[in-house]
């Protein structure tokens, strides 16, 4: 039999003596094989088990990760039919994890992590945190019950321009932050796999999607102030019609016959201490850019913009733009913002270190996410 994804990678992984953070992957997709090759990384980790009802997902979980046969659950690998689709029940009573990392689409997020976490099994969950705050609070609450970790799978806080960016915010660079602008947006990308159009299954298009991505980005950098009102539209007009013009995108030929989603989302959010966020996402948007991921700040004594990392202040009395002479590369790449979101999480269980993106700081996220919806849904503002 193959050994797993931890013992069989050379260095650090091989070198590990100590005690192995025992991983289930719940939800062997996309998503989770970025995980995957992350945990490389991560030595102190063995991924023991792979959770889906897919299963030529499972095939891949055997034959790449090496996780055995008898840890796959979910489909049959000899017939590829569906056995159960709460198989991480069994999973958990036959293999006994340290804890679940749960990449499964955002409606199967819960039900995993709530189980899991109430019979004491740490829990990682991929963004957005759940469909719902009143989801999000099952998992907080389970996760107490447990006495386990919890954290939400946000990784852009840990690219070194957000952290020079807080570090500034917390030394008074900014004074105090009045308004951010958060834009997430394509011009024509609406994915063609998995089931990102699906409302039902995701809860939403781009702004829970990738809007989601820059608004934790963002709302870290601000110091998390309680968000209070939310006001928002949504707008689908391409993504649930058939290209008959065929114009040419990144992703062509997704499902449009499916597509319940928005194309377009642009939201408020007014915070507690004064501020205001605005965010605008989008899969599907006639705009000059192919693709956009930023936000810019202003406060009271000083601005800035994100991933530049730029500063625009007074100095001297001189307006003046500041601009980092090196930022490290090096913590920009996929892998490694993964593996650092991943560490981080992991340390968190083993050692009782500080989490960078607890349950707390998902549900707070995901008021602001339902409050833009259930906004556009009321045609007014709504109080969070």
């Amino acid at each position: 039999m193959a050994e797993s994804v931890s013992t069989k990678m050379d260095g650090p992984a091989k070198a590990f003596k100590g005690k192995k953070f025992r991983v289930a992957i719940i939800g062997c997709g996309g998503i989770a094989q970025a995980h995957l090759e992350a945990f490389k990384s991560i030595p102190e980790v063995e991924i023991v088990a792979g959770v889906d009802i897919d299963a030529n997902r499972l095939v891949v979980m055997r034959d790449k990760w090496g996780v055995p046969e008898e840890n796959l659950f979910g489909a049959d690998i000899k017939t590829g039919k569906t056995t159960s689709d709460t198989a991480w029940v069994e999973m958990l009573k036959k293999v006994k994890p340290d804890a679940v990392d749960v990449c499964t689409p955002n409606g199967v997020h819960c039900a995993p992590i709530v189980y899991c976490c109430e019979r004491g099994v740490h829990g990682f969950v991929e963004k957005p945190m759940a469909m719902n705050p009143g989801e999000c609070e099952k998992m907080i609450a389970a996760a107490k019950k447990g006495k386990v970790k919890l954290s939400v799978g946000f990784q852009h806080r840990y690219r070194p321009a957000c952290q020079a960016l807080i570090e500034a915010r917390r030394n008074g660079v900014f004074g105090d932050i009045m308004f951010v602008k958060v834009r997430a947006l394509r011009r024509r990308g609406i994915p063609n796999w998995g089931v990102f159009g699906r409302k039902e299954l995701q809860g939403g298009g781009p702004m829970i999607d990738i809007g989601v991505h820059m608004m934790e980005c963002a709302y870290e950098f601000m110091g998390c102030p309680k968000p209070i009102a939310a006001m928002g539209n949504t707008w689908t007009y391409i993504g649930n019609k058939k290209d008959k013009t065929n114009v040419r995108s990144m992703w062509p030929g997704w499902d449009w016959k499916t597509y319940t989603v928005e194309d377009l989302a642009i939201g408020q959010i007014r915070f507690d201490n004064g501020a205001i966020m605005q965010i605008e996402a989008s899969f599907a948007a006639h705009m000059k850019e192919n693709e956009v991921h930023e936000f810019s700040a202003m406060g009271t004594k000083g601005g800035c913009h994100f991933p530049s990392a730029e500063i625009y202040t007074d100095q001297n009395n001189t307006m003046v733009n500041i601009a980092p002479a090196w930022m490290d590369s090096r913590g920009e790449g996929w892998t490694v913002l993964f593996t650092t979101k991943l560490q981080n999480w992991v340390d968190a269980c083993r050692k009782g270190t500080k989490q960078g993106a607890s349950g707390e700081d998902g549900l707070n996220v995901q008021k602001m996410l339902n409050g833009i919806y259930d906004s556009a849904a009321a045609g007014h503002e709504i109080k969070i």
